[in-house]
């Protein structure tokens, strides 16, 4: 059976672009005992790829040159030489940027059954998927919201950001975002119901972009969830109140190798903040309860969420490169099937 796959062409130079891609055309081996052929039908895009395309010190080890790029997946078991999955099964695992994938399904994580009855297959990429996960461990588990606290999110409409407003929403809180883009912000207030939403790009200085989170969050920042890095990083850390807490979970703005310089570092120690660097894969034991809840709430659309769709994997570089430039509104994925 044929496999359309894209590999990793060559490593970027600064930014990334297509070139550093190449769409391959390969045979789909034989299962052996235990392994289980999948039919991918949703391809995730996520802003960490960038970094796994860079040969350096990381979390992670990259991707090596010439190997597929990897990425989350959904699908459909097309084939299973394993007891714990039959053909029609819908599921998640890693299987990367490709039609198809042979699964070692007896290795732990490496593929999960899921129930499209009230929750769609494309949402486990996305509000019940990681990006959401890595919302509620980094809101619920590091910032430990508590009512009346203002939390503020950058990336505020996207894939992860939209959930912690949401979370923080429900648990009491102020919710502030910050998105590139009026139509961005439209939707994080009107739909997704955040108390407060910053367009970035109308505020590109320090002093504007201050003034304007003065604005929606006079009493200052409990908690800061930070996706991008950067000025609005900077900026949000003299908002701080004390004892404020700040979950590191992207640096975005410095993929293509920026330097990210912070003006006051010393307000970590003045203001007793507690920052933390999180990496969603590394707390398992806190999956369940974190799916359960956003099960329910996609379910109950409690959880609200939008999606940006490209069609086919020969599609998937370009989607890709416009999710590093904000170019998607929503989750980023790729249809396959």
């Amino acid at each position: 059976m044929n496999n359309r796959r894209i590999v990793l062409a060559s490593r970027p130079a600064g930014e990334a672009s297509s070139a550093n891609f190449r769409l391959e055309t390969v045979q789909t081996p034989a299962l052996a005992e235990g392994q289980v052929l999948v039919r991918h039908h949703w391809l995730s895009l996520d802003p960490y790829m960038r970094m796994r395309m860079n040969d350096m010190k990381s979390y992670a080890p990259p991707v090596a040159v010439g190997a597929v790029m990897m990425a989350g997946t959904a699908g459909v078991v097309a084939e299973s030489r394993n007891a714990a999955f039959e053909t029609g099964d819908t599921v998640v695992g890693q299987g990367g940027w490709q039609e198809w994938s042979v699964v070692d399904a007896p290795e732990k994580g490496a593929l999960r059954k899921v129930d499209t009855t009230h929750v769609p297959l494309s949402a486990y990429l996305g509000a019940v998927g990681m990006p959401g996960v890595t919302a509620w461990i980094g809101l619920v588990h590091f910032i430990e919201p508590k009512a009346g606290e203002t939390i503020v999110v950058d990336a505020a409409s996207g894939a992860v950001g939209g959930v912690v407003g949401q979370l923080a929403k429900a648990r009491g809180c102020r919710a502030v975002g910050l998105a590139g883009g009026a139509d961005k912000c439209a939707y994080v207030k009107e739909e997704l119901g955040f108390d407060a939403c910053i367009d970035h790009k109308a505020h590109r200085d320090f002093a504007s972009l201050a003034a304007a989170l003065d604005r929606v969050a006079p009493n200052g920042v409990d908690g800061l969830f930070e996706n991008v890095g950067g000025l609005i990083l900077d900026v949000v850390l003299s908002r701080m109140n004390a004892f404020g807490r700040i979950t590191l979970c992207g640096m975005i703005a410095s993929y293509d190798g920026a330097p990210m310089p912070i003006t006051n570092p010393r307000l970590l120690l003045t203001q007793r903040l507690r920052l933390q660097g999180f990496i969603v894969s590394e707390h398992m034991h806190l999956w369940p309860q974190a799916l359960a809840e956003l099960g329910e709430g996609v379910a109950t659309r409690r959880i609200k969420y939008r999606e940006t769709v490209a069609q086919g994997l020969e599609n998937a570089p370009e989607a890709f490169l416009g999710l590093l430039k904000g170019r998607n509104f929503g989750k980023q994925l790729v249809k396959l099937a």
